[in-house]
């Protein structure tokens, strides 16, 4: 059937009612299509979420293989999605498939298949007719469909924490006590919180409250199970916290995911060599993950700085170089397989200089400058790992300075702007030990403090900065300002 362009219009208004990833506005720019693809895939390999759970991850890996313009690819995962569907009873398999026949729908449109567009519409018309409180006429919003779209925004990206928690919420709204609304709410509110800067004390942790009471839900839920321990180990309840991460590795000790959150617990309190083992065990069943390589890497790193934190005569070069040498050795790994890995590239920057590797080392940081759509957040953490190489490495005070500088101009409230702004204070407050007299070393305190909305503290710096450096326009500019 030929569509005339009226026809054509008519079907894309219907198909703009449609719940599905065509409809949910996702960015292509916001994620890592690559890293999402494998996590996608990871997921359906280790049969999490069982049929439900599969049955969404066939859902977006046709969304990404479309946004990658391999339609036919989008087409035979929405099939898989739709066959393993059918596998469920009649009203599971009803709620399962809105998303899958809206995705179907969308793809033969995009693929100039109108006819075939139409048919997924009038089959989704019948589903919707036994639905008549909850449907319009081309779209519903059950439970259901909520959860996917909130699961579907938790995978995509941390921009989309917000969206999957108001998903979420709505869903529970209609089913209180469903457990997989609960543990996503649960999951993302963990995430969410995890990037305050101040933090959240344990009373007013909603984060900690879901948590708790999903694994009330669902007590067989380790997932659930480690996050809350992850949880109670950052309030300091730590008796609690390593019962439930150690009980959630015996019930689960062959799910990488779990493995991972109970190696990161015991990195975070301390315990390298049994978050190392546990990670090398969870390389055995993801080899290619560039996520456990990461994390074997960031063991490393710290065992590296243990070591350099010991006085002189307790440290072992030796040591600290294989332990160097493996931490290269993981980090290559992770950006040869994730180029776009933005932290794992500066890791790898900053022990090629630990290496004594200098050269490879500002090359590195160089490419990295040069990698397109850098976000703000990414900048800033640049800022932060270049100035340490030019003031540790480089022995560049000046220019460690000016990085830090940088990178506290980026105003994004995160942790890499607290350590711009502690690492200027503390090169200040050395420098004004030494020599109170220090005109520029005022100046970069008074900087630093006006950056921090720190106004009282700037003023006073660059009234000492203009005393003893009475000709430096800069100083009298920012004090103007202020």
């Amino acid at each position: 059937m030929i569509y005339s362009s009226n026809q054509e219009n008519a079907l894309k208004t219907k198909l703009l009612q449609l719940e599905c990833h065509f409809t949910w506005s996702f960015n292509k720019e916001d994620t890592d299509l690559d890293d999402l693809k494998e996590r996608l895939e990871e997921q359906v390999q280790l049969n999490l979420g069982k049929d439900r759970g599969i049955v969404c991850s066939y859902n977006q890996l046709a969304y990404v293989k479309h946004l990658e313009d391999f339609n036919e690819e989008a087409e035979k995962y929405l099939e898989k999605a739709e066959e393993l569907a059918k596998t469920t009873n009649e009203h599971e398999f009803e709620e399962l498939i809105i998303v899958t026949y809206g995705n179907f729908a969308w793809l033969y449109y995009h693929m100039g298949k109108l006819t075939k567009a139409q048919s997924y519409l009038e089959k989704l018309e019948d589903i919707f007719k036994k639905f008549p409180n909850k449907a319009s006429r081309y779209s519903v919003l059950l439970p259901a469909v909520y959860g996917e779209k909130g699961w579907s925004y938790l995978k995509y990206s941390k921009k989309y924490y917000e969206r999957a928690k108001e998903c979420f919420k709505k869903a529970l709204e209609e089913e209180p006590n469903e457990t997989e609304w609960n543990a996503g709410y649960a999951i993302v509110l963990y995430r969410i919180e995890s990037f305050e800067i101040e933090g959240v004390c344990a009373d007013d942790s909603t984060a900690l409250k879901q948590l708790r009471h999903a694994l009330k839900l669902h007590p067989e839920n380790t997932q659930i199970m480690v996050l809350l321990g992850l949880k109670l180990g950052e309030y300091k309840q730590n008796e609690e916290a390593l019962k439930l991460v150690e009980q959630a590795l015996k019930l689960s000790p062959d799910n990488p995911h779990v493995t991972r959150y109970v190696a990161k617990f015991f990195r975070k309190h301390g315990s390298l060599d049994k978050s190392l083992e546990l990670l090398m065990k969870a390389l055995e069943h993801t080899p290619n993950s560039g996520f456990l390589h990461h994390q074997i890497s960031l063991c490393y790193k710290r065992k590296i700085f243990k070591l350099k934190g010991q006085k002189k005569q307790f440290q072992d070069s030796t040591e600290i170089n294989k332990l160097v040498r493996m931490c290269i050795f993981h980090l290559e790994k992770v950006t040869k397989q994730k180029p776009s890995f933005y932290y794992a590239q500066l890791d790898l920057a900053s022990m090629y200089a630990e290496s004594r590797s200098n050269k490879k080392a500002e090359d590195l940081f160089e490419e990295i400058l040069k990698m397109p759509n850098i976000k703000s957040e990414n900048l800033q953490a640049f800022y932060l790992y270049y100035g340490d190489f030019q003031m540790y490495h480089n022995r560049s005070e000046s220019l460690a300075v000016q990085c830090y500088k940088d990178g506290l101009k980026i105003q994004n409230n995160n942790p890499e702007q607290i350590r711009c702004y502690r690492k200027l204070k503390n090169i200040a407050e050395r420098r004004i030990a030494k020599n109170s007299k220090d005109g520029e070393a005022y100046g970069i305190l008074g900087f630093a403090h006006q950056m921090n909305n720190e106004r009282l503290e700037a003023i006073e710096c660059y009234e000492n900065a203009i005393l003893h450096d009475p000709g430096n326009d800069e100083y009298l500019s920012a004090l103007c300002d202020l």
